[in-house]
């Protein structure tokens, strides 16, 4: 079985660490996985750069954009049947289809000529542009007067509801199975524009040999990090990232008690620390942006809790990681978090985007060693029973191997 994962990128971003892991879980299984990544940082040959039509893509991107229609101006995903990857491939897992470098209008004639498995990272395949919704639910009955335009990925005009018909009327015309790695998305999916379509609740996983507790005191020893300190792990791509909320974080690190803030050390891992180092008076270690997974176990074990004060997320990696290496947590209750944040078993949940409940959460954990440890063996616990690599990729392979059986282009 050949499989190809189609995505916006090969490692950059959530989506697509997610999809590297599974695509080298199913080549220790002996079957061919390969990427095709708009974005490629890995040299591999099981991994292939998209043929972008960019100088036609620069003039038309700016008549679309003010038309609010994002992606719409792209013309390589019709010619990618013409690929040799494609047409090598006896299954098609598309990925993260937003990030300008797919047209969704070209799903219907994709997911005829293979058969094809959409694995859902956010919200965007079926809202009217955004990503993550928040609290609106327009996108249940046709989008338009958006609440949220700026949100990513962003619009300039309300052309919302215009687009999710558009996409209504692509999967009309496809054939399609969908994955949703969290509980909370697959709920949401079965209300949805994608109804119709086989819906699969299959959990991301990772490496837990990998992601495994290590000595605190060593790990702090490689990282510079003193052991007299109580450590606080929070980490995004981008640290500004308004939606991974740092600045719910820091309005709840500041009213944090005194003596907990002169006995505690913000560890960060992403770009952007400088926005945080400016407005916090709590010292702050900047690990900066981190690709080695050796690297971010170490970070994880040599803290005392990672804390992910989101305002959406679907099923946040980074809660895995911090789980499978025993790191309790402290979050919002948002989305798919509370499927890996269990309240009293992993970690303590916080009422959404309450800093100041956030920082009750904060000071229980941190001033509760006792809690701390409990928590710390139900997450490797869990970790191991529900999130192995292993256990995601087989499961794939079991969607996949019905997928092929009961697929007529």
């Amino acid at each position: 079985m050949r499989i190809l994962h189609i995505n916006q990128s090969d490692i950059v971003g959530g989506a697509a660490i997610s999809a590297y892991r599974l695509h080298k879980s199913l080549l220790t299984k002996n079957f061919n996985s390969f990427i095709l990544a708009d974005i490629t940082k890995l040299s591999s040959n099981r991994i292939y750069s998209i043929k972008r039509k960019r100088l036609w893509e620069g003039l038309s991107s700016r008549l679309f954009s003010k038309l609010g229609l994002n992606y719409l101006d792209i013309k390589n995903t019709f010619s990618l049947p013409k690929d040799r990857c494609f047409q090598d491939a006896n299954i098609i897992n598309l990925h993260n289809l937003h990030g300008g470098y797919f047209n969704y209008l070209g799903i219907a004639n994709l997911s005829h000529k293979k058969p094809t498995v959409l694995t859902l990272h956010d919200m965007w395949s079926f809202t009217g542009h955004c990503a993550y919704s928040f609290n609106c639910d327009r996108w249940q009955t046709g989008c338009g007067k958006c609440p949220y335009p700026d949100t990513y990925p962003s619009i300039s005009r309300d052309s919302t509801s215009l687009e999710w018909k558009l996409k209504r009327w692509v999967y009309n015309h496809s054939n399609l199975n969908i994955v949703t790695p969290s509980k909370w998305l697959t709920g949401l999916v079965g209300q949805s524009i994608l109804n119709h379509f086989p819906i699969h609740h299959i959990p991301n996983g990772l490496d837990i040999t990998i992601y495994r507790p290590l000595s605190q005191e060593m790990c702090r020893s490689a990282l510079g990090l003193p052991n007299n300190k109580k450590v606080i792990f929070f980490t995004a791509q981008s640290l500004k990232d308004l939606r991974k909320g740092g600045d719910l974080l820091l309005k709840a690190l500041q009213k944090l008690p005194e003596p907990l803030k002169k006995d505690s050390i913000l560890m960060t891992m992403g770009t952007d620390s400088e926005a945080l180092t400016e407005s916090i008076d709590i010292p702050i270690m900047a690990l900066g942006y981190v690709g080695s997974d050796r690297l971010k176990a170490l970070a994880y074990s040599a803290a005392n809790l990672f804390v992910a004060p989101t305002r959406a997320d679907n099923l946040p990696i980074v809660l895995q990681e911090s789980m499978a290496c025993g790191t309790p947590m402290v979050s919002f209750a948002v989305g798919g978090v509370p499927e890996l944040v269990r309240h009293g078993i992993t970690g303590l949940l916080a009422k959404p985007e309450n800093p100041v409940d956030l920082s009750v959460k904060l000071t229980e954990l941190l001033e509760d060693s006792t809690l701390r440890d409990q928590l710390s063996q139900n997450c490797r616990r869990i970790a191991i029973e529900e999130y192995s690599i292993e256990l995601q990729a087989q499961r794939y392979i079991s969607l996949y191997e019905k997928v092929l059986e009961n697929f007529k282009s």
